[in-house]
């Protein structure tokens, strides 16, 4: 072979060695497999990850997992599909509607995490003897159409027999990261909060929390890690570790009082107060938002089709097994 093809042969070989140890799934100088992990925002309803992280459990699985916030779910999606992420942690209606549009390398949803809308509904004033009839000809600060909080607002509002368009005044125009800032400045007499800006806005006199949005739209597998088909038959190991230090995460949690379980998240909270953490924590075990076990049942999938149909955001129900693969869930369990 000539030196100049000889050359060229190595730097293909040196190119192809470099691309393979930034892959997915690379093994690390260290023996850890490393996962890139895209979490569609920093929460502490996902505290079983925190818990995972900060309690070694994935690296007792032999992985090291680069975190990365991917800030929404068409972000977390795209960054999924692109190949930029491994795993994205984020809502399994995001699959649907990749499914939905028509792939080769559909996004299986193989583990979950929250089992119930994260979000929880504020008044101006403490209302004692709330009754969902109090919102008929309300001014409603609402969260992001087509996003899976606003559908399963609008899923319960409809349940109590509100037509969200014509029974109250709807504001849906409002980004996410604001809606908080609008309603603190005056906008709406009620508004749909994630945690901790709920117990922050009671703690300040802001707003007061009168009714939960998850209690209200039931089980369903709100937040789930999923992947592509594709990465999921090529890292099969590493998937079934992962979600096994995750299950361990998730019984770890169950298990521990809220005190403890917010000790082990806070470092991911800098800024948090720490009372703030533990009622968040308290308000979300005491009605079991965070899934006990991995597992993404039929039932759950279910009311999520219900959900979303209810909102018009569905083309057709696709089917259970279509998108969800439970196997590394009860591998999990049974190990």
């Amino acid at each position: 072979m000539k030196r100049r093809e000889w050359r060229a042969a190595s730097l293909l070989l040196t190119v192809l060695l470099m691309l393979l140890a930034a892959g997915c799934g690379s093994n690390k100088g260290d023996g850890l497999i490393k996962l890139r992990v895209g979490e569609v925002t920093r929460s502490l309803f996902y505290a079983p990850q925190y818990a995972a992280l900060s309690q070694g459990f994935f690296e007792e699985e032999g992985l090291k997992i680069d975190l990365q916030p991917t800030y929404g779910g068409d972000k977390t999606m795209t960054a999924l599909l692109s190949g930029s992420i491994d795993i994205g942690l984020v809502g399994s209606e995001t699959s649907i509607y990749v499914y939905q549009q028509g792939t080769d390398d559909p996004v299986i949803n193989f583990a979950q995490v929250t089992q119930t809308d994260g979000t929880f509904l504020v008044a101006r004033e403490p209302q004692e003897e709330f009754d969902w009839e109090d919102l008929l000809g309300s001014v409603f600060l609402g969260q992001r159409k087509g996003g899976m909080p606003q559908m399963a607002g609008e899923f319960v509002l409809k349940k109590h027999g509100i037509n969200p368009a014509a029974d109250l005044q709807m504001i849906q125009n409002v980004d996410f990261a604001n809606i908080p800032a609008a309603f603190a400045s005056g906008t709406g007499e009620y508004v749909q909060l994630f945690e901790p800006q709920a117990s922050i806005f009671e703690q300040e006199g802001t707003g007061h929390v009168i009714a939960s949005f998850g209690v209200e739209s039931g089980s369903l597998p709100y937040t789930v890690y999923m992947a592509r088909e594709s990465f999921i038959a090529k890292n099969k190991d590493a998937v079934e570790k992962f979600t096994r230090a995750l299950y361990r995460a998730q019984q770890w949690v169950e298990s521990q009082p809220a005190d403890v379980v917010a000790d082990a998240v806070l470092p991911y909270f800098e800024d948090a107060d720490r009372e703030i953490v533990i009622r968040v924590l308290e308000r979300y075990k005491e009605q079991r938002s965070y899934a006990a076990d991995p597992v993404i049942d039929e039932a759950e999938w279910n009311n999520l089709l219900d959900v979303m149909e209810s909102a018009g955001e569905l083309a057709s129900r696709t089917p259970h097994a279509a998108i969800v693969d439970n196997s590394f869930a009860e591998r999990a369990k049974e190990q």
